[in-house]
């Protein structure tokens, strides 16, 4: 006990505050860069199906050369570059993600940008395990809330990179607007050589990790996590077509989503610490059972009352996604840098599965019941916290 106080007091002393915040700023930065990378690559589809006349679902399948390359080389990831330093990973991920982006603007047609897609997801795919891990090696123990705030930092990045390219899109080529993103990476870089440790922090493994039982616990966390992504990703396909239904116009459409995501920011942001006063299992249960009521509650409401729910619904809709994540050092087993990998995989997976899924439910039946599945998802989660509770520990009140 003794010993565990010590070096809680030691890694909050003055001279342990700045090199651990700027771990935490490395990670953020490049998290957020990498989430506004690929979230940025929306706005560009339209402009890619005029130039090279491609159908919906070739364009879906452009897309998926990155989303693919992203999810599926997670865990290879870990594994080849497991060994080296934060600041290596994280600038060979920004390196290569923005030679895919400089690829892609190249003049090199459809083969250049099909070739620059699957570079910058191999870039992608090192960033999330490595810049995860970066934060729980920093901080220990005490890496729950910084994860949060990881967390939130790649919202931000989601909610400016894709607005600037929107912004820039009518006034330049689309080829000098991927160079201004990869010019950003190449920035963050300059930023990571002062920013990032270039040696590996000593890992704490948590207790529970170390006795063998987070195993049976993170896959049950794993799955909880898929079917959280899969209602997030399933509503955001509805969404549109609710909006559209109730009377409203494509700028509505567009504040709509907009709503959804502030709350979404602020929930990630919110729910970390929330889950460390609260505990997992109350706050994930409480956050999925509003969730699926949520959802239910927009299926009846006119357009306005709608608009005003989607806020709340962000908060729950997205927050639940900083509790979760962490939540996967306390259950890694002892190899905290897989466990992010697995997890990530299986999020990311669930995220290009799903939208698929609950569009055949509602092309064989109605919108009705595509978004009373997502509920029914969300729904289901709660039965599976409350067997995830037995593996993971309880908020501790002591000092309070």
């Amino acid at each position: 006990m003794k010993t565990s106080l010590n070096l809680r007091a030691a890694s909050t002393s003055p001279a342990a505050t700045t090199p651990r915040s700027r771990s935490l700023l490395a990670a953020c930065l490049t998290h957020a860069l990498h989430d506004g990378y690929t979230d940025g690559l929306y706005a560009f589809l339209p402009v890619w199906q005029a130039q090279f006349g491609l159908s919906y679902a070739a364009l879906a399948m452009v897309r998926a050369l990155y989303y693919g390359t992203m999810g599926g080389l997670q865990i290879p990831a870990d594994r080849v570059l497991r060994n080296w330093s934060p600041r290596a990973t994280l600038i060979l991920s920004t390196l290569l993600a923005s030679a895919g982006l400089l690829l892609m603007a190249l003049p090199l047609g459809f083969a250049g940008l099909c070739v620059g897609l699957v570079v910058a997801g191999i870039g992608s795919s090192i960033q999330h395990p490595r810049g995860s891990m970066l934060v729980t090696d920093t901080y220990g123990a005490d890496s729950r809330r910084p994860l949060g705030i990881y967390n939130f930092s790649g919202d931000l990045g989601k909610a400016v990179l894709p607005a600037v390219v929107a912004l820039l899109l009518p006034l330049l080529a689309w080829r000098p607007v991927l160079a201004l993103m990869a010019v950003l990476g190449v920035a963050l870089v300059i930023a990571l050589l002062a920013l990032a440790p270039n040696t590996r922090a000593a890992r704490h493994a948590p207790a529970q990790a170390r006795a063998g039982r987070g195993r049976s616990g993170f896959g049950i966390l794993t799955t909880i996590g898929a079917l959280d992504t899969a209602t997030r990703m399933g509503y955001l396909l509805f969404l549109p077509f609710l909006i559209h239904a109730r009377g409203g116009d494509s700028p509505t459409v567009g504040l709509a989503l907009a709503l959804l995501f502030l709350g979404g920011a602020f929930g990630k942001f919110t729910f970390s610490w929330l889950g460390e006063r609260v505990g997992v299992t109350r706050c994930v249960a409480l956050a999925e059972t509003v969730t699926a009521l949520l959802i239910i509650g927009t299926l009846f409401t006119p357009l306005i009352p709608t608009l005003i729910l989607l806020p709340l619904l962000g908060i729950v809709l997205n927050g639940t996604s900083s509790v979760l994540y962490g939540t996967v050092p306390e259950l890694s087993d002892g190899d905290t840098g897989r466990a992010f990998a697995v997890f990530y995989t299986s999020v990311i997976g669930s995220g290009g599965v799903a939208p698929i899924l609950y569009g055949a439910i509602a092309d064989h039946s109605s919108q009705t019941v595509g978004l009373l599945a997502t509920a029914a998802t969300a729904a289901a989660v709660v039965p599976l916290v409350l067997v995830l509770s037995r593996f993971i520990q309880q908020p501790s009140r002591e000092g309070e």
